[in-house]
């Protein structure tokens, strides 16, 4: 029997805002690639679909081909993309079939003929709804999920390590002879990647992958697990236990973070424990707090709820277009929504900053969205990408949506 693989998003992305105001699920970086990427390689099975918010699938800008259902399949394997791989799938996968799989109160997955896969293709966001509506055979999974933006942050050492175990380590880069490589075996440099003289790649606490295009410049300590993604470049300072996304510039200290894709932190500062969007910026210095004084559990807000995170190591959510200037402070557990602009450099930010705001120090006004627009597609130019239309639609249905939290904050 041949099977192929279809993902979804479920209704609880909302819970991983600001990271899906834009992006969907399975676009997410996570370990040592996306959460699509992820279950491609956990599952072993070909990717057929994705089903989840059309929009932010279009604005997926290297999003998987859309595939036609091959004579040769036989059955699908539906996933949640949020769910983590783990023992519990060889088990759900020898349930008869059909059959839904449930865990934690959500749908973790199912598996279907081919033939009645077809109603539920094109629904995006109603695919959930969809394969609730078959009234499959139900059974117990035991998988767990990515429920909030904080996960991202405490299992992803984890993540890389699983991704990149069976891995070997190659050296197919150009590395410098002075540079250092601890644990060689454990490291992959892909060709096109340069690690520059007097860098060092400490591959003893995990591994560590370079991919293709990768820079290390001198005088900066890569320290696994860590996954650099394409075209990224690490311009000194320390970054360690970290998945960096494609086409970022990293300077500093980055410790146990998810950055994922096209920012920018090209100066000195620290950032820990904390969950990059695209195409942030931060300027100079700005500093993120990750650990309470009194090394009490950290709350965060999403969803205009606070919630405990039940751990006390959280530094700071920022959604995709955030900007710091100088100097920028972000508190313990600090929430920083899509497209807001902070630049009160020498003060804490809020705890809490709603898409769109500008923060000046003292006060929170609404930005400019035409002018918050152009600086965004100058921003993309800037690595050769362009503002998709359904990026845009999104960037201004958010805007609209989320006016009311912007007036709220500001008379607070």
């Amino acid at each position: 029997m041949k099977r192929a693989l279809v993902l979804f998003e479920d209704r609880h992305w909302r819970q991983l805002r600001p990271l899906t105001d834009l992006t969907p699920v399975p676009a997410l970086r996570f370990g040592a690639s996306d959460l699509a990427g992820r279950w491609s390689a956990a599952s072993g099975l070909p990717l057929l679909a994705i089903e989840a918010r059309h929009d932010p699938m279009a604005a997926w800008a290297d999003a998987p081909a859309a595939q036609t259902v091959p004579a040769t399949i036989d059955e699908v394997i539906v996933i949640n993309a949020a769910a983590l791989p783990g023992a519990w799938l060889a088990g759900a996968l020898e349930t008869r079939a059909p059959s839904l799989w449930l865990g934690d109160g959500r749908v973790v997955g199912a598996r279907l003929p081919v033939a009645q896969l077809a109603g539920g293709l094109g629904r995006g966001e109603g695919f959930e709804a969809w394969l609730l509506s078959l009234a499959l055979p139900g059974f117990g999974a035991g998988a767990e999920f990515l429920t909030w933006p904080w996960d991202f942050v405490t299992r992803n050492g984890a993540a890389i390590a699983a991704d990149l175990a069976a891995a070997p380590g190659s050296l197919a880069g150009d590395v410098h002879p002075s540079a250092q490589l601890l644990e060689p075996g454990r490291i992959r440099i892909a060709a096109g990647a340069r690690v520059d003289p007097l860098a060092v790649l400490d591959a003893r606490g995990g591994p560590i992958l370079l991919e293709a295009g990768v820079v290390v410049l001198p005088h900066t300590v890569v320290q696994g697990p860590c996954v650099v993604g394409a075209g990224t470049q690490l311009l000194g300072g320390f970054v360690g236990q970290s998945t960096i996304g494609p086409g970022c510039r990293i300077a500093g200290e980055v410790d146990s973070c998810v950055w994922q894709g096209w920012a920018n932190k090209r100066h000195h500062g620290f950032v820990g424990h904390s969950v990059v969007g695209e195409w942030v910026n931060l300027g100079a210095l700005t500093t993120t707090s990750d650990l309470k004084n009194n090394y009490g559990e950290v709350r965060v807000w999403v969803e205009e709820h606070e919630v405990a995170t039940g751990t006390s190591k959280v530094g700071s959510i920022l959604g995709a277009h955030v900007k710091t200037g100088i100097g920028t402070l972000l508190p313990t557990g600090a929430a920083v929504g899509t497209g807001a602009n902070l630049f009160g450099g020498g003060r804490f930010t809020p705890k809490r900053t709603p898409s769109f705001a500008w923060w000046d120090g003292e006060r929170s006004v609404e930005h400019d969205l035409e002018r918050f627009l152009a600086t965004a597609r100058t921003a993309m130019s800037r690595r050769g990408r362009v503002m998709l239309p359904a990026e845009e639609r999104l960037l201004r249905s958010l805007h609209a949506g989320t006016a009311r939290e912007r007036r709220e904050g500001a008379a607070g």
